[in-house]
This record gives structure tokens, C-alpha cells and sequence, in this order.
């Protein structure tokens, strides 16, 4: 079993309530014609996602990762499944919901994140919406990492419009991170 879920997402009541969350804030704005699911893992919460989606593309930087999530999906025609960073990532197409959940705390330095961040947002059609989940600051920071929840929410509300945040907690120190939906303002030309 641990070989099948590496990073113990579907044995974890926490990981499970977290991604109840994020799900409830996927579907807050109705049916989801192009999705975006950045970082996969073993595909808990691609499972999940990809019902609600026409068409979901789904990224991850790691390849292991994305071979155990097809493994588990078992290829369903309507997913596109893609080995890339987030901050390198492109399409041609826009989305009208990116759930970007534990990942941009790994980019890298706060000049890493915001550019993911950056990247993220261009990739967001207008009226779109991105639901962002992350440990919190100081979680991220005793990690290693440079920043967490709290600054990626501060940059992500440079651009976009902050809807909804929540708080999720579980029984460990560790397990302590905000989920926030954000909506990408329809410009008026």
C-alpha cells in the first residue's frame, strides 16, 4: 500500500478532509468546462476532480508521479496528462478552474513562486476561478521552504479577487493549511 500512495494521501483523515474542501471550492462556481490540476501525486484528488471536468489537463513535475495517477485513472479519453513545471508550463487554451494544492512552496525562492504564480494567473480565463491550498507560513518556512499559504494568498490577490478562504486542520503540527478560491476579474474592453 505505501508503495501505491507514496505520500499518504488516502489513508490520511486529514488529507481527505482537505480534499473534500477543495473540491467544495472547485464546484462553488457550477460545471467546469477546462480544468487544471497542478501537481497530482498518486491522483487522490484527481480521482476526485476529473468527474466535475469536460476536459481536465493535469500537470505534474514529477513523472512518477503522473504514471501513478494514469495507473489509477485508467486513462479516461477527457484527461491530458502532462510532465512539466508549473512555472514552465504553457497551453494554448485558458481555464476556467486551476487547483494548485501543496505544490508552489516547492518552486523554489519568492521570486520562483511569484513567477509560478505569474503563470498561473495567465493561464486563468476571465471570470475563471483558481482554488490554491498550502500549508502555512511558518509550517512551509521550519520545512526549508520560503514562503507558504499566507504569501502565495497575498500574491494571488495582486491579480485576482480572494472568495473564499478556510482554515483545515488535522490531529498533527503538520497538518495546519489555508484553502482559498480566488476569481479571475472579466476585463472590460
Amino acid at each position: 500500500m505505501a508503495a501505491d500512495d507514496p505520500w499518504r494521501l488516502d489513508g490520511n483523515p486529514f488529507e481527505r478532509e482537505r480534499h473534500t474542501q477543495i473540491l467544495r471550492l472547485s464546484l462553488a462556481q457550477g460545471p467546469v468546462a477546462n480544468g487544471l490540476e497542478v501537481g497530482c501525486a498518486a491522483g487522490a484528488f484527481t480521482e476526485r476532480l476529473a468527474p466535475i471536468c469536460q476536459r481536465l489537463t493535469v500537470i505534474d513535475v514529477v513523472e512518477p508521479a503522473i504514471t501513478r495517477a494514469r495507473l489509477r485513472m485508467k486513462e479516461p479519453p477527457h484527461i491530458r496528462w502532462i510532465i512539466s513545471d508549473v512555472q514552465q508550463f504553457s497551453s494554448d487554451e485558458l481555464f476556467d478552474l486551476i487547483v494548485v494544492a501543496e505544490v508552489l512552496y516547492y518552486v523554489g525562492d519568492l521570486v520562483q513562486i511569484r513567477a509560478a504564480v505569474r503563470n498561473l494567473v495567465g493561464l486563468l480565463a476571465p471570470g475563471g476561478h483558481l482554488v490554491f491550498g498550502s500549508a502555512r507560513d511558518a509550517n512551509c518556512q521550519r520545512w526549508g521552504h520560503a514562503a507558504g499559504a499566507e504569501t502565495t494568498i497575498a500574491m494571488l490577490n495582486e491579480s485576482l479577487t480572494e472568495i473564499e478562504c478556510i482554515e483545515c486542520r488535522g490531529a498533527s503540527i503538520n497538518e495546519d493549511c489555508l484553502l482559498a478560491r480566488f476569481r479571475k476579474p472579466i476585463s472590460a474592453f
